[in-house]
């Protein structure tokens, strides 16, 4: 439900009744990914999607069910083979989805207005609810901070809200929506239970260096793609608001020391568009042993030979080097700033989920990539 944070915390802001459908498992070639949402009021206003229309209007009618009778409810729906346009998953896979009324007087809308706001506000909580085991326990909501502190229960024994506690840091920390598992035993309610938990984290962050024409551009496809965009540069008549209107940051200052003091992690992504080595190599230098998700540089094969060799010569290895995609961005044979915008954004999409980067005509390659990579989901985007 987090994938659709923004409108449910207005829906809870404004005191409306709503009940909210969340895919929890995916098979097959599911449009959709764990953690996407429809959600339906009180007045029959629908927001979001589970599956990109193919069940759309069952899940509604699932979600006005739940309003009027109140209970959680899980769904499963999958290809027809007799009919395939019945209600189904035309495109053959399966989603089971999780559909739970949240009244303006139940006893957990307080632990759902907190989760909402968190993702809306780009705090860092992780949303567990249970999707597999006693009825009574299905859609109850525990919201899990990265500091282990938490509100509300999976409604069973409280060696299960600790369990889930730890394994929702766990997701939360890599970013990930995903599930698990807790035994008999361990669930201490009679039944194993399954959780999915929904992990919204602060976005990603993409920092362009070089504030170039080709800049301006990737600033807008970077923002596309959910990142927070950081543009640096070392020349104040060039980095200007002006020049880059669509940047959360605008950083005057020498690239690599920019980079020495900046926070970058595993989600975030290092765009060099400078092409000057006293810019580049520095830069490239620090870059490349940091464990960021993608290191490119811009500049034609001559420059990205020279480049290599400027960089051996300071100490970069093979296998450091062997990161860095330069000449940057996939071959769409661009021109214009927007075209090679597009091919640097493309290549980033590849890296994060683990594609080829190849035509899907005539390919035998999968079309969804489960690599569990990728940024971590801001206000409850998907990985």
């Amino acid at each position: 439900m987090l994938d659709i944070a923004a409108d449910l915390n207005r829906w809870v802001e404004e005191g409306r009744d709503f009940a909210v459908a969340t895919v929890v498992t995916v098979g097959g070639s599911a449009p959709r990914g764990p953690g996407a949402a429809l959600a339906v009021d009180g007045d029959g206003t629908a927001i979001g999607s589970v599956s990109g229309g193919c069940v759309e209007g069952a899940v509604y009618d699932l979600c006005v069910q739940a309003l009027q009778d109140g209970t959680a409810a899980v769904e499963r729906f999958g290809y027809s083979d007799e009919d395939a346009f019945a209600v189904g998953l035309t495109c053959g896979g399966v989603i089971e989805v999780l559909v739970t009324p949240v009244a303006a007087d139940a006893p957990d809308r307080a632990v759902y207005a907190a989760a909402l706001s968190a993702a809306v506000h780009g705090g860092a909580a992780a949303l567990a609810r249970v999707f597999r085991g006693p009825a009574e326990l299905l859609g109850r909501p525990l919201l899990v901070g990265a500091d282990g502190t938490y509100e509300g229960s999976l409604g069973g024994h409280p060696d299960l809200d600790r369990t889930a506690v730890g394994e929702s840091r766990a997701l939360l920390a890599a970013g990930r929506t995903g599930e698990f598992v807790v035994s008999e035993s361990g669930s201490r309610c009679g039944s194993a239970v399954t959780v999915l938990v929904e992990s919204s984290v602060p976005p990603p962050r993409m920092i362009v260096f070089g504030a170039v024409d080709f800049a301006a551009a990737l600033v807008r496809a970077g923002k596309f793609l959910g990142y927070h965009v950081t543009v640096c540069d070392a020349r104040p008549v060039f980095a200007t608001p002006a020049r880059f209107p669509d940047a959360d940051d605008i950083v005057v200052e020498w690239p690599h020391a920019y980079l020495e003091r900046t926070a970058a992690d595993a989600r975030t992504v290092l765009c060099v568009l400078t092409h000057d080595a006293k810019f580049d190599v520095p830069l490239l230098r620090l870059a490349l042993r940091l464990p960021v998700a993608y290191v490119g540089a811009m500049g034609s094969r001559r420059t990205h030979e020279d480049r290599n060799r400027r960089l051996r010569a300071v100490g970069v290895t093979e296998a450091e080097l062997a990161r860095l995609r330069s000449p940057i961005g996939l071959d769409l044979g661009a021109r214009t700033p927007e075209e090679t915008a597009l091919s640097i954004a493309a290549e980033i999409v590849a890296a994060r989920q683990g594609g080829t980067g190849l035509p899907l005509t005539g390919s035998r390659t999968p079309i969804h990539h489960d690599t569990q990579g990728g940024p971590p989901l801001r206000a409850g985007a998907m990985a």
